[in-house]
């Protein structure tokens, strides 16, 4: 059972207001009560005596020596006057009884309570305020001395706790970890046969991959605090900062022990140093000493472990990858065809979906999906459903949501002329031709003329299966496959005749390709085959710099390669579509009547299709 916890005060900033408040009533109401004097002419008595006998006057409100004076006529007192208390106003020489006399007590009046406020309310105003000043001064004053204490975050006390049950895929990951969960958990097992609690476990992967999530859950699984912050978190504008947090954190983790650290997105403080910013003196430098002096410094049997998490191993500092500090390297990829479906599963658990929802096909259109683009899919189908005022979610809306993410939402108004929808219709139409021809290339999905994103049309293939490994003719097919839009172009309306249609993407797209093809997979041919050319990343005056581990003949040679390979799948792309132009007209005649045609009807109009000759490999 938690102990209760205490009731709170009022906090200050409630306090601030409330005088804020206070004071304004209290200003207001005395320049009312000022405001009022101010507003009366001030006379002799000896004229408000004449007048009142004359009949000018009608009414005199006398409180104590002052006498507010009504004219004849008005509701309310114009004048003022100042009398002698010894006598009455009678035997001052008022002699008209006509006159209304009031008399009041000065106890109760204006003027009382005018006194009270110029003795007392405004000088309590004033000490208020500079109370209120040094405060201030004294919360700034603490806000400074805990500039260098850390901002984790700490759970571990919550109900829902994380555990590797809540977590789909990553099986692999799972088990690496549960190692480490076990020594957590039963420390003594271990150190009783002298085995040494790891220091570090690096969780890499893409982002979107649950690295965070697997480390709360590593948490969950032993029942232990954790402490979560970011790398960017110990980076601040004043040089040592950092390297208190550090401190302060670890010693916080070490109190708490058994604890796990988790630091997400550890590059911000742990790339590589003497990259000639700011020498032994730069923040980040510093920081990154702390942490490796702080895992050094880790004594046996306090049983704390940190957790880094990064999608940029190869940035790290050597010094915090060697034996001693993260002896553990967990690789968190990005999720197969089983996972994606278990992934799946769990985001649409609380959501309604209707019977046709297909989630088995949905996991095999997501090759490449992390987890996080498959949430944001569901998530984008529960809104479509939402917007349409449905109560289940269709697959319709799942298939809708998965187009969006994946290649943009559509944009139908977009203003195309008829000219421009046939170019569009032949440029897709020699994409999918080229596809489907092509032995090693994907199954096409789709075809649209709907504009979506930045592309005017779209030609979308999908693997049928999962694949570690490409080959080399594999990736010959898919650029000829991206050029069969700039071929079909050049074919039906003439080379002088091309558009920019395949300029921003297509030709961008394969010339990336074919340069990664050269240089980082040994896909060259000649003397080039099974050489990859890298480049160092280096760091100078705040701005990336690459340089080439390689000779400027070398270069040469690469653009050479690099722009046969791009000639070569424009040729393969022409050769197939002049087999098969008769094919692409017919699509091109769906595509300008239904704008999108599916995968069945494709392969219903593509029956029939020749791989000519001159196109193979």
């Amino acid at each position: 059972m938690q102990p209760k916890q205490p009731k709170r005060g009022v906090s200050n900033r409630t306090r601030t207001i409330i005088f804020i408040v206070l004071t304004f009533v209290i200003g207001a109401a005395l320049l009312l009560t000022s405001s009022n004097n101010q507003n009366l002419e001030k006379t002799t008595i000896s004229s408000v005596i004449q007048r009142a006998n004359s009949g000018e006057i009608s009414k005199l409100s006398v409180t104590n020596e002052r006498i507010e004076v009504t004219k004849t006529g008005d509701e309310d007192p114009t004048e003022y006057a100042i009398r002698d208390t010894s006598g009455s106003l009678q035997e001052q020489g008022l002699t008209n009884a006509d006159v209304e006399l009031e008399f009041e007590s000065s106890q109760g009046g204006a003027a009382f309570w005018i006194g009270v406020a110029g003795q007392f309310i405004v000088p309590l105003i004033i000490i208020g305020v500079i109370i209120m000043m040094f405060r201030s001064a004294q919360g700034q004053g603490s806000q400074a001395m805990s500039f260098g204490k850390s901002k984790a975050r700490l759970y571990g006390n919550e109900k829902d706790t994380v555990t590797f049950k809540d977590i789909a895929g990553n099986d692999n990951a799972k088990e690496d970890l549960e190692e480490v969960v076990d020594f957590l958990k039963n420390p003594k097992k271990f150190s009783a046969v002298g085995a040494k609690i790891p220091k570090g476990v690096l969780l890499v992967g893409p982002p979107g991959t649950g690295k965070t999530m697997i480390a709360r859950a590593v948490a969950g699984e032993a029942k232990v605090p954790y402490f979560s912050i970011s790398g960017s978190e110990f980076v601040e504008m004043f040089v040592g900062v950092g390297a208190s947090r550090v401190r302060d954190l670890f010693s916080k983790a070490k109190k708490n022990a058994p604890a796990i650290i988790f630091v997400d997105e550890i590059d911000a403080v742990g790339r590589k140093r003497g990259s000639g910013m700011g020498g032994g003196h730069d923040e980040r430098e510093q920081t990154l000493n702390q942490i490796l002096v702080e895992m050094d410094g880790f004594e046996q049997g306090q049983n704390v472990i940190v957790l880094a998490a990064t999608n940029r191993a190869d940035v790290l500092d050597p010094a915090l990858l060697r034996p001693g500090r993260f002896d553990r390297r967990v690789n968190i990829g990005l999720p197969d065809r089983g996972d994606r479906e278990a992934i799946l599963d769990v985001h649409f658990k609380n959501k309604p979906k209707a019977k046709d929802v297909d989630i088995k096909a949905l996991a095999g259109k997501t090759a490449g999906s992390s987890g996080a683009d498959l949430a944001n899919i569901v998530n984008e189908a529960a809104i479509k459903t939402a917007r349409r005022n449905a109560k289940k979610i269709t697959n319709k809306d799942v298939i809708g949501a998965f187009e969006k993410v994946a290649i943009g939402p559509e944009r139908k108004k977009s203003m195309m002329s008829e000219e421009e929808k046939e170019l569009t219709a032949y440029h897709e139409a020699g994409h999918a031709i080229v596809g489907h021809v092509l032995p090693e290339s994907d199954m096409v999905h789709k075809v649209t003329i709907v504009s979506r994103g930045h592309a005017g049309g779209v030609t979308w293939f999908i693997p049928e299966r999962d694949e570690a490994y490409h080959t080399i003719g594999w990736y010959k097919d898919v650029l000829a496959r991206i050029m069969g839009g700039r071929a079909a172009e050049k074919i039906i309306y003439g080379a002088e005749n091309i558009t920019t249609g395949a300029g921003g993407s297509d030709l961008q797209k394969a010339a990336e390709i074919a340069r990664d093809m050269v240089m980082n997979m040994g896909m060259g041919s000649g003397d080039l085959r099974d050489l990859v050319f890298s480049t160092d990343d280096g760091m100078m005056l705040g701005r990336m710099t690459h340089e080439k581990l390689y000779s400027e003949e070398t270069a040469n040679r690469i653009d050479t390669e690099v722009a046969k390979l791009m000639k070569e799948a424009a040729d393969r792309a022409e050769e197939v579509i002049k087999a098969n132009k008769a094919l692409v007209e017919k699509l091109k005649v769906q595509l300008l009547a239904k704008e999108t045609v599916e995968a069945d009807e494709i392969l219903e109009i593509f029956k029939g299709a020749k791989y000519p000759a001159s196109a193979k490999l």
